[in-house]
């Protein structure tokens, strides 16, 4: 059990600990979380080092190692040490409680096989009924009449009944003739009604109705075991379909944990480390990986962070903010970001900003322009290496006939040399693209008949994730990328991407085995209850045996849809 407290971490560590529920828990609390205990909550460690079990939120059994300042979820398994948390969710608002809504979620969102499957259920009892009727009229005006002895196997020991029944009467005052023929009435409706009755209860449309929501049952648990939050069955069946699928660059294809490796002021009066002091403190209005990487690179060089307001972020072109001396109380508008964020703010790029960015990029570098009083103060140069899984992915979902291609709002060259890194051709590299060029790019590649899916993991990809068929995101990136993909990836790997395909794969190909088989066993059983093989091979079903092969058929379709486990 966790302790808690509501003063400070210090307190924690007092034998003065109190054993709470973790119901009780409240948002800003403090708990200790022993080895060997599980964290209940969602927070931030405040002191201690530890290694985490993620495996049932990620998928990845390999132990994460936490220290101060790292999130840790709930559910996670605390392996090596004590560490204390200040907690940040509760309950069902967890990570963990986020995943199991959506998983509960998914699980009822039906795929659109699935409402041909119940619209093919509905007609089908319909059917059935009709074809019980045909078989009654049929054997009882035309069959038993023309085939008598065939009619009469059907019957078995209600067979040698009628015979003894014919002898005794054929005795009594009734004339034989009026015997006869009330004997040959029942003899017809016991066959026909036999042969009916068989036919209404060998009939299996629940084996249609089982056949795609055990398969999504299944299929969404494997997912989420796997580290996959997949929102529904109708997400299942269009990944599937995809036959193109785009990449964002940072923090996507990228490790998203760059580091600044180049601070190059272009104007005399300021310094190296007074260029890195500025765009700190610019970015300190914002997440973005670039923006952590140029605040721990100023944090490196002890440069203090300058008293700054009105920060405004625009998606994919870069941020603004403005600085405040404090000895005159003067304000000064800076902004960060691309060549056209900085042309956008009346800071023109010359000829030498021009040229020492582009040998940035070349070298596969991220260029951060600087610009402040209408000029350009400076550049950053930022490197994000790919992450070790990517290249191997992207060749992957290559050999599946996927076409791959990469929309990033960096510079072109820097898109370019992670493309060459990734066996990619320049065409199927795209830079400088705007959150709305993505957009557009997604609603154009639709437009020309593909099924089009965007990995992304920032604000920038958001409109993009919603206009694909398919959005997936990481489940490192922002809350409203995650909000808007109909898959996250909670492995923070994009080896999910290709695992995600794979799943939608074999869960289709379940659904369509067990289409198969339900259509093909009442094909086959509802003729054969009828009597269709009576006249040619004498082969027909008691009403006992149909209703056992129509528990059969469910049954069938059930354990087919396990068995995509071991197909998985």
């Amino acid at each position: 059990n966790p302790s808690s407290s509501s003063s400070t971490p210090s307190t924690i560590e007092q034998p003065t600990d109190v054993k709470n529920p973790a119901s009780q828990v409240q948002i800003g609390e403090w708990l200790r979380v022993l080895p060997g205990e599980k964290v209940p909550v969602d927070g931030t460690i405040t002191t201690g080092e530890t290694t985490l079990d993620e495996s049932m939120i990620t998928g990845e059994s390999i132990p994460v190692s936490k220290r101060v300042g790292d999130d840790v979820t709930a559910g996670t398994l605390n392996q090596s040490g004590a560490i204390t948390l200040q907690v940040s969710r509760t309950g069902a608002n967890t990570t963990l409680g986020q995943m199991i809504q959506l998983v509960e979620t998914a699980q009822t969102r039906k795929a659109p096989i699935q409402g041909l499957a119940d619209l093919i259920s509905g007609y089908f009892t319909y059917g059935v009924l009709a074809c019980a009727l045909l078989t009654f009229c049929f054997w009882y005006f035309i069959g038993v009449p023309l085939w008598p002895e065939v009619a009469r196997s059907t019957m078995g020991h209600l067979h040698h009944a009628h015979h003894a029944s014919a002898q005794a009467m054929s005795h009594s005052a009734i004339t034989s003739a009026t015997m006869a023929d009330g004997l040959s009435q029942s003899f017809r409706l016991l066959v026909s009604l036999k042969l009916a009755i068989a036919v209404i209860v060998v009939a299996c449309p629940c084996a249609l109705g089982l056949a795609t929501p055990t398969a999504i049952l299944v299929g969404s648990g494997i997912g989420a075991e796997q580290g996959l939050l997949i929102r529904g069955g109708d997400v299942l069946e269009a990944t599937h379909k995809l036959n193109t699928l785009v990449f964002d660059k940072t923090g996507t294809l990228t490790t998203g944990k760059p580091s600044v490796t180049d601070v190059l002021p272009l104007n005399d009066e300021v310094s190296p480390d007074q260029l890195l002091q500025i765009a700190a403190t610019v970015e300190t209005g914002t997440q973005h990986p670039l923006a952590l990487a140029i605040q721990q690179a100023a944090k490196a060089k002890k440069c203090p962070l300058l008293p700054a307001d009105h920060f405004h972020t625009k998606a994919g072109f870069g941020i603004s903010a403005v600085l405040i001396n404090e000895t005159n109380q003067q304000s000064t508008p800076t902004y960060l970001g691309k060549a056209a964020w900085m042309t956008q703010n009346g800071c023109p790029i010359d000829e030498k900003a021009a040229n020492t960015a582009d040998l940035l990029a070349k070298s596969g570098k991220t260029v951060v322009f600087v610009g402040q009083r209408e000029q350009v103060l400076g550049l950053i140069g930022v490197t994000d290496t790919l992450r070790p899984e990517s290249i191997g992915t992207i060749a992957a979902i290559q050999d599946l006939g996927i076409q791959v291609q990469i929309l990033s709002g960096d510079r072109t060259t820097t898109v370019n040399a992670i493309a060459q890194q990734l066996n990619l051709s320049p065409d199927q590299a795209h830079g400088e693209v705007s959150p709305e060029g993505k957009l557009n790019e997604i609603d154009r590649l639709q437009r020309s008949g593909d099924r089009v899916g965007i990995v992304g993991d920032g604000i920038n990809d958001a409109p993009a994730l919603s206009q694909a068929d398919v959005g997936i995101a990481l489940g490192s990136g922002t809350e409203v990328a995650m909000e808007t993909a109909d898959i996250v990836l909670m492995g923070n790997s994009i080896t999910g991407v290709l695992a995600a395909i794979r799943l939608s794969q074999n869960t289709c190909n379940t659904i369509r085995q067990n289409l198969a088989w339900a259509f093909a066993y009442n094909l086959i059983c509802i003729p054969l209850a009828g009597g269709a093989f009576l006249p040619a091979f004498g082969l027909s079903l008691n009403p006992g045996f149909a209703g056992g092969l129509m528990a059969l058929s469910s049954v069938t379709v059930v354990i087919n849809s396990l068995l995509l486990r071991l197909r998985t």
